[in-house]
């Protein structure tokens, strides 16, 4: 075994794709595992399928070394970029997929990989479905066949890449598929060495998400091969226990929050400024940041030099600021744009506060646990229920702004409160800590490598 418990094996995690500040908590997600997992000995490569050019991959990849979420660039492989032999044309292994055929003429196509692969332009949500033929060309221009389909060119990259793997270290070859629509075109991939591990990332429900609400459209295929996966990863008991519920236990499925790394110390509330509330994340509707802003304007009635900050950005930002300017509320209330360093916010706030009306964990309420910043939360589907459950935040009714109002006043005025439920948050955070995260990861992969593959 490598150290950290993880079998000896090749770890590929698969992302549609990753890009700085784009994507929200599935980016920051997707990179913490891959981290967490390299710092405890898993040989692991991030995989990606998005067709932008190789010096854009490149860039991007740079900004999130510099940022410290990945160790280093090397770990990342792009399709499109491996898609390209030294001549400008399409590699071998692509040209060894391809079979004798023409662009669909109904389809407009549009070149990428330097034009060594043109891809159908589908306006559909189920592009990733389509068979449409994928036209491949030579460095002189030249068609030399084409690939039926997304699918059918993600699967031929994958058998390439474990290919050149296991020749290099003959070992099983684990794949946690982060990506719901490349979860659907790799169901039955693989040879017997293979197990693919789906992770999950967000809620399944529409509104009003309650546990048998209509399912969101993206989910009703997925949920029919679940239990072709090896292994389906839940971020909070609450949502598994809803959907075994629902949908019977043959998934094979385990709970399995990201790991949400803690500071080596926490700023006290002495050293902190007292008033201050703040949220982190996008600037969406599903955040309810205009209930947000009115619940603090009530607050303000009793705590007068109290201070909200918005962190973030969003198709909402226009929307905020209006109400912002039209209830006044320009002395309290600011959207400061982006930050990459949420724990500096964090560790200056007395309160953390979130309005969603869904996530799939809430990976910055745990960042706040972690910092030892008190939470304030209305308790919705998923993630508030689950990680206050031990203490360290005020959880009210789902939507109740009344609650929602007298929780941060009581927070903010009562030091003792304030004080206790910061104490309490260090100790939550530990059950999403990298360590206990990286073991119940570890432990899923012992137990599917133990058994035969499910596809």
């Amino acid at each position: 075994m490598t150290s950290g418990d993880f079998p000896d094996a090749w770890y590929l995690i698969l992302s549609s794709r990753l890009i700085p500040d784009l994507d929200g908590g599935y980016t920051i997600a997707t990179l913490s595992r891959a981290r967490q997992m390299a710092d405890a000995g898993a040989d692991t490569l991030l995989l990606t399928v998005d067709p932008g050019d190789a010096d854009a991959h490149s860039a991007q990849r740079a900004t999130f070394v510099e940022r410290g979420a990945v160790a280093a660039s090397g770990i990342f492989r792009n399709l499109f970029d491996e898609a390209v032999d030294a001549q400008g044309g399409a590699a071998e292994w692509v040209r060894d997929a391809a079979h004798p055929g023409d662009a669909d003429p109904a389809l407009e196509y549009r070149g990428v990989a330097g034009g060594a692969v043109e891809l159908p332009v589908v306006i559909d949500p189920d592009w990733h479905l389509t068979t449409a033929p994928i036209v491949i060309r030579d460095a002189a221009g030249k068609n030399v066949g084409v690939i039926d389909g997304f699918g059918a060119l993600y699967r031929a990259w994958l058998t390439h890449l474990a290919g050149r793997l296991c020749a290099e270290n003959d070992r099983p070859l684990v794949v946690i598929c982060e990506s719901r629509q490349l979860g659907e075109l790799i169901a039955g991939w693989g040879d017997d060495a293979v197990r693919i591990v789906h992770t999950v990332h967000t809620i399944h429900l529409e509104p009003p998400f309650q546990a048998d609400s209509d399912l969101n459209p993206l989910w009703t295929r997925w949920f029919e091969i679940a239990p072709r996966f090896d292994a389906v990863l839940w971020p909070t008991a609450y949502q598994r226990d809803d959907v075994r519920a629902r949908f019977g236990t043959a998934a094979n499925d385990a709970v399995a929050p990201h790991g949400v790394k803690a500071p080596d110390a926490v700023v006290p509330a002495s050293q902190r400024e007292r008033s201050l509330v703040v949220v982190l994340g996008r600037l969406a509707p599903g955040k309810r940041l205009d209930r947000a802003i009115k619940a603090f304007a009530r607050v303000l009635d009793d705590v007068p030099d109290a201070r909200l900050e918005l962190w973030g950005e969003g198709a909402q930002r226009g929307a905020l600021e209006a109400l912002v300017a039209d209830r006044g509320l320009a002395h309290a209330v600011s959207l400061p744009g982006l930050t990459t360093e949420p724990g500096a916010v964090l560790d200056r706030a007395a309160v953390y506060l979130t309005t969603s009306g869904f996530e799939g964990q809430g990976l910055a309420l745990a960042e706040a646990l972690a910092h030892g910043t008190p939470v304030v939360a209305w308790d919705i589907r998923y993630g508030p229920r689950d990680m206050l459950a031990s203490g360290g935040g005020i959880l009210v009714p789902d939507g109740d702004d009344d609650a929602l109002v007298d929780a941060l006043r009581r927070v903010l005025t009562v030091d003792g409160l304030r004080e206790s439920l910061a104490a309490e948050a260090r100790q939550a955070a530990d059950a999403v800590s990298p360590a206990r995260a990286m073991h119940t990861l570890a432990a899923v992969v012992r137990e599917v490598l133990g058994r035969p593959r499910r596809r």
